[in-house]
């Protein structure tokens, strides 16, 4: 537009006004005071400076470009540039940011970045920061000021070598044996603090002291160069330095002192004192680097023994901590064995009262004082044992007192007080007393063993097995078969009717005629009457009692067979030369053979062991002891013992979850049902461990494009598989009624799995040894019925899992039953017709009545036929009616939108899919064209707007979306005034 006043109109929605005023000789242009643009530039930039330096070179250049700045046309205009089109600065974000930018030339918009101080590439190598470019704004006073994005710059900071290299160490000492060359006498280390790769790494090192037998490698090896002499040089001092590969020389050279001795000590070289052992890694090299100094002595023969110390460990060694009714099971022994010692649970709690020991992750271990014994109750045991049986316990017990200490005792009750069967110890000897039961002839038979052992008083763990086979008895220690040294004879036992007690840590006498129930007692009664007597004093666990058969040499090993010991794996080319003998629970090895270079080669093998999943942590101590013989046959050179240990480290442990479904309900009838109910049925069981691992980041450096990987420690949990020992279902509140209600289970299921259930008015106990998977299956098919079910709403369960015996335990895993209660419609029409309510359980027959009793509403009402037809009648003509207004009105809508959409550009989509509610469609058509004029007004204002203004806008009740060029703007607004 070409205006002759000087005052042209001005429009403000036009993007760009101007005015040509007429001159003589040329035109002139003057340019507009708006700022609309932002100014524009790169999203990253890398840089480098070299440390002491101030200027960064920028890659790509820093230049900020505005689209307001006016462009220069021919040369016959005079351009008047506006500070609009200027960049004023740049602006950097980040904190302590050590750099600053500066602007050069605001009409180009070129700038710098500079350091403020000198950088340090020792602090910092790199650095990275936000920057951003603002123009001048509008006018004097700068308004309406634009800024750009925000782009990141990356600035590298590139090493001087300022440093030298510095010793680890102010001095050095080393001893070696005199007539030896050595590969390695000691090393010596330096290191330099440049930043870079090039200056801060050691290239070389350097010994000043001259005339020396002694020289260093690049890595800083020290060795002698001849073979030293004690009487010549009892010590050498030298002088090391060490240049950096930028030729630096270290600022302070380090002394080295070496000293030679004259004699050399026989010992075991290369053993390290601590060994650390990670559970799941199978077996470690006890000395992988072991060799014998003989000091160049003729060895003819080599002995050594090697001790592992566990008997701090569990009962002696790491074994498996199940029960022993699962151990006696995964070593093979069949059924008919019965715990007498098991650990306290709802269904076994004879040994609450007893004190155990619980450092040794629930092995179950009972101690006894002397004043503690337990009765076993009725039923447990059969009254009269069917010969063979077989007796098994693990006891530790020391010096004790002339008394006897009975560990199990089979009395009389009342009266008479007879022995009918018992085991003690007595004067460290194990004695079993076996009374045969009345015969037609009362001869003299076998009534006592007695086998004398120092075992039974060694205050250490053994395991005793007692084969019974009348007359013959075996016993079995530790694996090893021990004969009675003495048998004694008595008669049989008279025919009596009195019943009998059995009891464990004493033997029961009752000299009064009282009874007394409990579990734990006292050593007397009020009165003063003794009802125990012969009281243990030491500490048993695992006593098992089995009738019927004899345990095999082949279940006796493996029950008393350590999961830890020693081993060996021996080299073919030395096989024969060295000899191999272990223990029985291989805690020790001996050693012999009359080549060193063998002998060395066979300790280098000899590995620890433990094949539990999850060991006992803790310390074993080793020991190595070792005779060397020479051509004399006599001892000429003494080998000290070597000590050390294996530290087991603490196993990762698993976390057990129980998933599923917590809560559901289901129809009184299937509780009913001969099925029942299933309590369980989508049950997960899944266990897990945590771990922390180092992680190898490759973390991409943009200024080099090269990787740089980054350590970095993150935790993980991994789904393990591991063996479950026991399951048990309990009753949340009012235990189980057994006159309408029980747990039930396939036993046929129970029993193919080798599991075992019990069960009580408190719930269900599944134990045996197996796979979570197999624990799943099973407790798939725990069902619960009632057969009573009017009064019942509903029915809370626990369910909780655990491996070894209790060392790790899963969340306790809560399931709600409801029970629905389903009401008969002709039973209970005058309910519907008093209370309106029921009308709508009518209409929706999918109510949910879970945890509703419906069964006692008014039984006795009585409603005729006829009413409940008029009922009927009157609820499907209402819902015809709703139905009939609701299609009606949205015919009426889709015909409204029809109309409004031939002549409007702005459309209004409605989705009534949801609606089921009456409107007034009137009211509905009077808001829509309220807000399609509303809509019109606003679009022809916004059609002004630039797309740099109206980046996001809101109108109320709906968005708008902002095309480029003269595209239609669309709203979509909500009516709720209706609903």
């Amino acid at each position: 537009l070409c205006f002759q006043s000087s005052e042209p109109p001005v429009n403000t929605n036009e993007l760009l006004s101007f005015c040509l005023l007429s001159a003589p000789n040329k035109l002139r242009w003057k340019m507009p005071l708006l700022n609309k643009h932002k100014p524009w530039i790169e999203t990253t930039y890398h840089g480098i400076v070299t440390e002491n330096d101030d200027k960064v070179l920028l890659d790509p250049p820093l230049i900020a470009l505005d689209k307001d700045a006016p462009l220069r046309y021919a040369e016959s205009f005079e351009v008047t540039f506006t500070k609009e089109g200027e960049i004023c600065g740049f602006r950097i974000h980040g904190q302590n940011v050590p750099f600053e930018a500066v602007v050069l030339d605001k009409s180009t918009g070129e700038g710098v970045i500079r350091a403020k101080d000198k950088l340090d590439c020792e602090l910092q190598k790199e650095h990275t920061f936000t920057i951003q470019a603002y123009d001048c704004g509008e006018g004097p006073d700068g308004g309406n000021m634009k800024k750009s994005h925000k782009a990141t710059v990356h600035i590298q900071v590139n090493d001087m070598n300022e440093y030298s290299p510095v010793f680890k160490e102010k001095s050095y000492k080393a001893t070696v044996i005199e007539g030896k060359k050595y590969d390695s006498i000691l090393k010596v280390e330096a290191v330099d603090a440049d930043c870079s790769f090039q200056f801060s790494q050691i290239c070389s090192y350097e010994i000043v002291t001259p005339d020396v037998p002694f020289t260093v490698d690049k890595d800083g090896n020290i060795k002698n160069t001849e073979k030293l002499n004690y009487s010549k040089e009892r010590m050498y001092k030298l002088t090391v330095t060490a240049y950096d590969c930028g030729k630096n020389r270290a600022s302070e050279d380090v002394l080295v002192k070496i000293n030679i001795k004259p004699t050399c000590k026989p010992s075991w070289q290369g053993f390290n004192k601590r060994i650390e052992y990670e559970p799941g890694t199978g077996s470690l090299a006890l000395f992988p680097s072991m060799h014998l100094e003989t000091c160049e002595e003729p060895i003819t023969s080599i002995q050594a023994s090697i001790m592992l110390e566990t008997n701090h460990i569990g009962k002696g060694c790491d074994r498996d901590t199940y029960s022993e009714k699962s151990l006696h099971k995964l070593c093979g022994a069949s059924t008919g064995t019965v715990e007498l010692l098991p650990a306290p649970s709802n269904s076994a709690n004879w040994t609450v009262g007893l004190p155990t020991d619980n450092g040794h992750d629930s092995d179950q271990v009972f101690e006894f004082n002397g004043t503690q014994a337990i009765k076993v109750p009725e039923g447990v045991v059969s009254t009269t044992l069917k010969e063979p049986f077989t007796i098994s316990v693990w006891m530790r017990h020391g010096p004790g007192s002339r008394e006897k200490e009975t560990i199990l005792c089979n009395s009389d009750k009342t009266e008479m007080n007879r022995h009918h069967y018992s085991l003690y110890v007595h004067n460290c000897r194990l004695v079993l007393l076996l009374r045969q039961e009345p015969t037609e002839s009362e001869n003299y038979k076998p009534a006592e063993f007695h086998w004398k052992l120092d075992q039974v008083c060694d205050k250490e763990w053994h395991h005793y097995v007692l084969n019974i086979e009348f007359p013959a008895v075996t016993l079995f220690v530790d694996g090893a078969t021990f004969e009675p040294f003495l048998v004694t004879e008595d008669y049989p036992l008279h025919a009596s009717k009195i019943e009998t007690q059995l009891t464990i840590g004493a033997c029961w006498q009752d000299l009064s005629g009282h009874d007394n129930d409990t579990e734990t007692l006292s050593e007397t009664l009020t009165g003063g009457s003794a009802l125990m007597t012969q009281y243990f004093r030491g500490n048993l666990a695992g006593l098992m009692i089995r009738s019927g058969k004899l345990e095999n040499k082949k279940v006796i090993d493996c029950l008393y067979t350590c999961k830890e010991g020693l081993d060996v794996q021996l080299p073919e080319e030395v096989a024969s030369a060295v000899k191999v003998e272990f223990n029985p629970n291989q805690s020790s090895l001996t050693l012999e053979g009359d080549d060193i270079e063998s002998f060395e080669k066979v300790m280098q093998h000899i590995s620890y062991l433990n094949s539990r999943q999850f060991p006992t942590p803790g310390i074993r101590h080793l020991r190595v002891t070792t005779t060397v013989k020479c051509f004399n046959e006599e001892t000429c050179i003494s080998v000290p013992d070597s000590e050390g240990y294996v530290m087991v480290l603490q196993p990762e442990e698993p976390k057990i979850s129980l998933s599923g479904i917590d809560h559901f309900a289901r129809g009184a009838a299937e509780f009913e049902s001969t099925e029942g109910v299933t309590l369980f049925p989508e049950l997960r069981i899944v266990s897990t461990i945590t771990r922390e691992v180092e992680v190898e980041v490759e973390a991409e450096t943009e200024a080099e494009g090269e990787d740089d990987p980054t350590v970095q420690e993150t935790v993980v949990s991994e789904e393990i598989m591991h063996n479950l020992d026991t399951c048990e279902v309990t009753v949340v509140g009012d235990e189980l009624n057994g006159d309408h209600e029980s747990l039930e289970v396939d036993l046929a299921q129970i029993q193919q799995r080798a599991l075992e259930m019990s069960s009580s008015n408190v719930g269900m106990v599944i134990t045996g040894v197996n796979t979570m998977a197999n624990y799943e299956q099973v407790l798939h098919l725990i069902r619960y019925r009632n057969w009573h079910t009017e009064a019942l709403f509903d029915r809370k369960f626990k369910l909780v899992c655990s491996e070894l015996n209790g060392r790790y335990i899963s969340n306790e895993f809560k399931v709600e039953v409801n029970v629905i209660h389903t009401a008969n419609p002709m039973d209970h029409a005058n309910n519907a017709m008093v209370q309106p309510q029921f009308i709508n359980q009518v209409q929706h027959a999918s109510v949910d009545l879970s945890g509703h009793n419906l069964a006692n509403m008014h039984q006795s009402s009585v409603v005729p036929s006829a009413a409940t037809i008029v009922i009927v009648v009157c609820v499907s003509f209402l819902v015809f009616m709703i139905i009939l207004g609701v299609f009606r009105i949205r015919a009426a809508h889709q015909g409204t939108l029809r109309d409004q959409e031939n002549g409007k550009e702005n459309e209004m989509d409605w989705d009534d899919s949801a609606l089921t509610i009456t409107v007034n469609p009137m009211e509905v058509s009077e808001e829509e064209g309220d807000e399609e004029e509303e809509e019109s007004e606003d679009g022809e204002e916004e059609d002004d707007i630039t797309s740099a203004e109206s980046d996001s806008s809101e109108d109320e009740g709906g968005e708008q979306e902002d095309q480029q060029g003269s595209s239609r703007q669309q709203q979509l607004e909500w009516d709720d005034s209706t609903y």
